[in-house]
């Protein structure tokens, strides 16, 4: 490791796909005094490149890096996403949606679910919890529109983010990248060379030459080439908790208009995604082959798609958990390599920058630190803890016991720290603050309501407002947002007039 603080560290980016090209985009564009970017990657290995579906904090990482909206819809094929349906979750025939955004309005220092929770018990025409939300009117009415900023109220109260062809976004980003002064080193990596320190120094390509480095990011995938085969990282194994260690994905065509949400379709061992892009509709089946048999699932996801398959089915298979440390000597993980959670709640690309976004706010200044890696070994933790309670919390609120896997689920033990939240909930209405982490109050009261967990009591200051009154605002909210999402425009039209693909669709 250098310790020349007048020298750029070289960085050496292993692997391409999304993670390695977010990683390199980003690194040559917001530290260019202080590194040097070169990624290594084979054509030969193929990337994990399925339709991949967002959370609005994307939006963030693509204005830092000065990416044009419109520009990156159009050359990703994308779509735009107000939230994910999820449908058979709780019990068959359920319906409901966790929206970005939140649920009405918050009243005289009260939070807005106290009130409908008292409405609902003294039996007031409250209408459903879901009707408070302007994100989740906008999808049901196939409608879009960006949020007015800045945010002024219940009918603006709503995010966005984007269901894009990954693939597309990774050639996107090398072209930026490269662009920008990134090196592209094409080759096999055979093996990795360690120095007396036992720090990381060179890797060795398959045609014989060597690719020296101060600083690298393993963005390998599954295969974990720096942090778990070569550094020996343990992986903590959570898949006790999240059962599902497969999924088949397979493209069709679109039919119908372009929904503003990413569906979630519960089926007889785990679920179905569905993502629409301008050029064609991602399918896949995520299951537990503990539960049902591969080509049981592949024939079950081919007759499931609404249309004629554009590729053929194609298995991949994983495992829920993570490192137990992200960055281990100079060598941090981010992507895959550094954990996997399945992608019910679409965060596999939210955890590629938070990681990346930690690496550049702790690149190491002449030497690395032990506080600094430290820190981001705390930081990506906590990320993927909160976000496994959240996904535990989808399978273990079923009501179903139908088949094996939803039996399973519906009855297993959960974390300690998953049921203390849970019971919280049901008490008092309460959802657990924390100050780190993803997904806040309305992810959680989402959840919570469209799987039937109902609290028992309300925060008793929502009782300040007489009953006959608190129906009126109630129904007031509901005629808001019925009325602006009345005048927005179809999605498929916004995208038409402002995003719309070009060139060959593949």
């Amino acid at each position: 490791m250098t310790t020349d603080a007048t020298r750029r560290l070289r960085v050496v980016v292993v692997g391409g796909g999304t993670a390695g090209w977010m990683t390199a985009a980003a690194f040559v564009r917001l530290l260019p005094t202080r590194c040097s970017v070169v990624l290594v990657e084979s054509d030969a290995i193929g990337i994990v490149g399925v339709g991949e579906a967002t959370i609005p904090h994307i939006r963030a990482f693509n204005e830092r890096l000065g990416i044009d909206e419109s520009q990156f819809m159009a050359a990703t094929r994308a779509t735009y996403k107000l939230g994910i349906e999820f449908v058979d979750w709780a019990r068959i025939g359920d319906r409901y949606m966790h929206p970005f955004g939140t649920f009405g309005r918050d009243t005289r220092g009260v939070g807005f679910p106290h009130f409908w929770n008292r409405a609902r018990q003294h039996e007031l025409d409250s209408g459903a919890f879901d009707d408070y939300a302007i994100a989740i009117a906008m999808s049901r009415r196939c409608r879009f529109s960006p949020p007015p900023r800045p945010d002024v109220g219940l009918t603006t109260a709503y995010n966005y983010a984007y269901q894009f062809d990954a693939s597309l976004f990774a050639v996107y980003l090398r072209q930026m990248a490269e662009k920008a002064g990134v090196e592209r080193i094409e080759g096999r990596i055979l093996g990795v060379l360690q120095d007396d320190t036992g720090n990381v120094s060179d890797l060795k390509l398959a045609d014989g030459r060597t690719v020296a480095g101060d600083f690298f990011i393993d963005c390998s995938g599954f295969r974990s080439l720096l942090i778990g085969e070569a550094l020996q990282e343990p992986f903590e194994d959570w898949s006790h908790w999240l059962p599902c260690d497969r999924a088949v994905a397979m493209p069709c065509q679109t039919t119908g208009p372009l929904t503003p949400f990413t569906s979630s379709i519960a089926m007889e061992a785990g679920w179905r995604w569905r993502i629409p892009l301008q050029h064609r509709t991602g399918n896949g089946y995520v299951h537990s082959s503990a539960f049902v048999d591969e080509q049981v699932a592949i024939d079950a996801l081919v007759g499931a798609v609404e249309s004629d398959a554009t590729a053929s089915p194609r298995v991949l298979r994983f495992k829920a958990g993570r490192r137990r440390r992200s960055w281990v000597r100079n060598c941090a993980a981010v992507g895959l390599s550094s954990g996997f959670l399945e992608p019910l709640e679409s965060t596999s690309i939210y955890l590629i920058q938070v990681a990346i976004t930690a690496l550049i706010e702790l690149f190491p200044d002449r030497a690395i630190c032990d506080v600094d890696r430290d820190e981001f070994n705390d930081v990506i933790a906590v990320e993927y803890d909160r976000i496994r309670d959240f996904l535990i919390l989808h399978y273990h609120a079923t009501e179903r016991r139908d088949t094996p896997f939803w039996s399973y689920v519906g009855n297993m033990s959960i974390p300690d720290s998953l049921a203390e939240k849970i019971a919280l909930f049901r008490g008092r209405g309460r959802v657990e603050p924390y100050a780190r982490g993803l997904f806040l109050e309305p992810s959680w009261l989402a959840i919570y309501h469209g799987q039937h967990i109902l609290p028992e009591g309300y925060d008793c200051r929502a009782e300040s407002i007489p009953l006959d009154e608190l129906g009126a605002s109630l129904l007031r909210m509901r005629q808001a947002i019925a009325s602006a999402v009345e005048g927005m425009p179809n999605h498929g039209d916004y995208i038409a007039a402002h995003c719309a693909m070009s060139g060959p669709v593949s």
